[in-house]
């Protein structure tokens, strides 16, 4: 009896912007913009992670570009927003209000929201104060920015699967810091010479690198060794986390009613060591009406086989296919 195997879904091929731009927030920052797709098809937005990452020309390629017009944007302080690292007047409120002017200037009513990793707080964020606004939700790599998420990634507990590497990350601070690691990078990228900042952020930065995905990935690597990209993507992480990322504690699980009409995937890696799978069970409990795939081996990032294949079909799923 023949068997049918199903073949994963990958990336659509490579895509150029029809649009770029530069929008000023008029708050200091101004913010980089790019659309893609086909002009006047479905509306989508997608929000990168870190918070810091940045976007980069793959994540044009998680839509189909004949079904979907997708604006992507460098949240504020990164990639090629501008200023480059810069803190001031940049929490999620600030980027969820540059959501809802990106949408204006896009000149849709609704949108796909499509966010991974900090995208994914992000994404919840902005849909539990826009409910109206988002047509669909696509989260990948659910992080809900709690203490306990914080401590297992940059305390103890990561720190056990990865003593090696770990080893490297608490190697620049001194000994009688390590007690809080996140509070001990966060003065170091905020005061001192540029040059010392760099340093740290490399650090940091390579940290997350090297344990996003299930197996090592140079790629990943090297881009977070490259101190431009790591000066933004650390400085802005530990500017985010030791303000929890101004939310109140449990607020975007609290807040999931507001979302229950709004049609929705959630996809994790299980042995995703940067957001344990624990949070994303704990939003599938809360919001059950929507669809929920734990991906069996992997770990966090988007180009995990098994979740990109989860991620396209979402996307295909939404645009009518």
């Amino acid at each position: 009896m023949a068997h049918t195997i199903a073949m994963h879904r990958t990336l659509y091929p490579p895509i150029e912007p029809y649009e770029t731009g530069m929008l000023d927030t008029g708050e200091g920052h101004v913010i980089y913009y790019e659309r893609c797709g086909t002009p006047g098809a479905k509306p989508a937005v997608f929000l990168h992670g870190g918070p810091g990452g940045g976007i980069g020309p793959a994540h044009r390629q998680l839509f189909d570009p004949a079904r979907y017009d997708v604006l992507l944007f460098d949240q504020r302080g990164c990639g090629r927003s501008t200023p480059h690292a810069g803190l001031e007047n940049n929490t999620p409120w600030h980027l969820v209000a540059d959501i809802e002017r990106l949408r204006a200037l896009a000149g849709v009513d609704q949108w796909l929201v499509f966010g991974g990793s900090w995208g994914s707080t992000l994404s919840l964020a902005y849909a539990q104060r826009h409910p109206e606004a988002v047509s669909e939700l696509v989260l990948r790599g659910i992080y809900l920015c709690s203490p306990a998420e914080l401590a297992w990634f940059y305390q103890f507990g990561v720190s056990q699967m990865f003593p090696d590497k770990y080893a490297r990350f608490v190697a620049p601070i001194p000994e009688a810091e390590r007690g809080d690691m996140l509070r001990a990078y966060h003065r170091r990228l905020t005061t001192g010479a540029r040059e010392e900042q760099i340093e740290a952020a490399r650090a940091w930065s390579i940290w997350e690198g090297e344990t996003i995905t299930l197996l090592p990935d140079p790629a990943h690597t090297a881009q977070h060794d490259d101190g431009h990209f790591a000066l933004a993507f650390a400085r802005l992480e530990t500017h985010y986390f030791v303000h929890d990322c101004w939310l109140e504690p449990g607020q975007l699980l609290a807040g999931v009613d507001r979302l229950r009409h709004i049609p929705a995937t959630i996809v994790h890696g299980r042995y995703d060591m940067p957001c344990p799978a624990h949070y994303a069970w704990a939003l599938h409990e809360a919001w059950p009406e929507a669809d929920f795939h734990l991906v069996e081996g992997a770990g966090h990032a988007f180009s995990e086989p098994g979740i990109l294949d989860r991620l396209i079909r979402a996307t295909d799923r939404y645009a009518g296919k």
